[in-house]
């Protein structure tokens, strides 16, 4: 706690009051003395401390466990701090910061200390419905319950380099496991955790994270980036193809960097995926709140649709703008696309984008491939920029598919009407951006 909140600033939350048998629900002999002992080595009363503290200004409700406490374990003492810990977020309207480190569930209280994971579920569904962030810090070991709760459960997960983190300890896993799996890095390339940051940077990190959260955001719809290449309106269809295929042409990361003061990655589908071709995230435009959602111009594969849809519904749930970017040949769809759900996957995007409360905007920046493409563009509010097209389905497939020679593609790009004028013509975009 004292290395990532502002010095001085923390104030513990009084501990709720329980009554307890000796040597707990399960008369385990011996349990009062591990306690006792516990306590006397770390100087604290339970596993977790908890309470208030500024990190980079600005208040927040703090988690952290104390892993010399018996290994950080959760037992109904546990379970009632934090309750209290998260009903003082909600009541005080603050994000959540759970310093973790915990090797599961309290085995001197058998299916009771089993059952404080419900708790903490509810009290984190709770805290979700009321709008309010939670962040979640794994340090080293992060398993068992309080992976799959605090851990898992949080809405941006962060990563100590090298924790152990699995639902798994290192004492129950299969004897052949990979040991890599069971790691933050192996977390993060897996897309259950949204970035590992070295101990030095974890300060800047959850202040930055606080600072985007906590940021105004607006209630209308914000602005689209303007265009980065200066390039005039294409004369024919097949030349808004060849220019939205300029290996030269910008890219999503450019637009980003030129559109937010501040930006922060999220990772990660938490369905076991990870597309380098999706860049989600959080940023601060004109000291504004935005989240976005970009394509880099490759396929999409479905773990970059889920991360996209998982990004959306965590800006409506906050009430942030969202910012789409559009740049696909199309939805990636190899055998193995199809394999871990393309459909299902393009489907949940469909549906973010369409159940979500708060204002959407679009920008088309490149290749704009069918449904692949127009999962991710508002309804209503999609721009488009000089160098890029938007098609039903690319010219050359269109052409084979009515079965012309491939000659034949520039004929048809013109009678599929995919330039961007085409596109405010047809309704399709509200406009063509300019440059800056």
């Amino acid at each position: 706690m004292a290395s990532v909140t502002d010095p001085g600033s923390f104030a513990e939350l009084p501990a709720p009051h329980r009554d307890s048998a000796p040597d707990g629900p399960l008369a385990w002999a011996g349990y009062d003395d591990s306690r006792a002992r516990a306590a006397t080595r770390t100087g604290e009363q339970e596993s977790v401390v908890t309470g208030t503290a500024l990190i980079g200004g600005r208040r927040a409700a703090v988690i952290s466990f104390e892993f010399g406490f018996l290994g950080g374990s959760l037992g109904e003492r546990t379970g009632d701090r934090l309750e209290a810990a998260y009903g003082h977020a909600r009541e005080h309207r603050l994000p959540l910061v759970s310093l973790i480190a915990t090797g599961g569930s309290r085995m001197q209280e058998g299916m009771l200390a089993l059952t404080q994971l419900q708790r903490v579920a509810r009290q984190s569904v709770l805290t979700r419905a009321a709008g309010l962030p939670q962040i979640a810090v794994l340090r080293d070991p992060t398993t068992g319950g309080g992976w799959a709760t605090l851990g898992a459960g949080a809405d941006v997960v962060l990563a100590l380099p090298g924790a152990q983190v699995g639902f798994a300890g290192s004492r129950v896993r299969p004897a052949d496991a990979d040991p890599a799996a069971y790691t933050a890095e192996g977390q993060y390339a897996a897309g259950h955790v949204d970035a590992v940051v070295p101990p030095s940077g974890l300060p800047g990190a959850l202040a930055d994270w606080l600072r985007v959260l906590a940021a105004p955001r607006s209630a209308e719809p914000v602005e689209p980036p303007a265009a980065l290449a200066d390039v005039p309106p294409p004369q024919t269809g097949w030349d808004a193809v060849r220019q939205a295929r300029h290996p030269g042409r910008p890219r999503a990361g450019a637009y980003l960097d030129a559109y937010f003061e501040l930006r922060l990655p999220l990772s990660g589908d938490r369905a076991g995926g990870t597309d380098p071709g999706m860049l989600c995230g959080f940023g601060l435009r004109e000291g504004r709140a935005v989240a976005y959602a970009a394509q880099c111009g490759t396929a999409t594969r479905p773990a970059g649709y889920r991360t996209a849809a998982r990004v959306i519904r965590l800006a409506d749930r906050l009430g942030i703008p969202v910012l789409t970017l559009v740049d696909t040949p199309g939805a990636a769809n190899d055998a193995d696309a199809e394999h871990v759900g393309a459909g299902a996957a393009i489907a949940d995007t469909f549906a973010a984008l369409a159940a979500a409360a708060v204002p959407v905007t679009t920008l088309l920046i490149g290749e704009g491939g069918s449904g692949g493409a127009l999962a991710l563009a508002a309804p209503g509010n999609t721009w488009v920029t000089p160098d890029s097209y938007f098609s039903v389905i690319a010219p050359e497939l269109a052409a084979a598919i009515l079965k012309r020679p491939a000659s034949e593609a520039p004929s048809t790009a013109d009678q599929l009407r995919i330039r961007p004028q085409d596109l405010v013509s047809l309704g399709v975009a509200r406009g063509v951006v300019g440059t800056a």
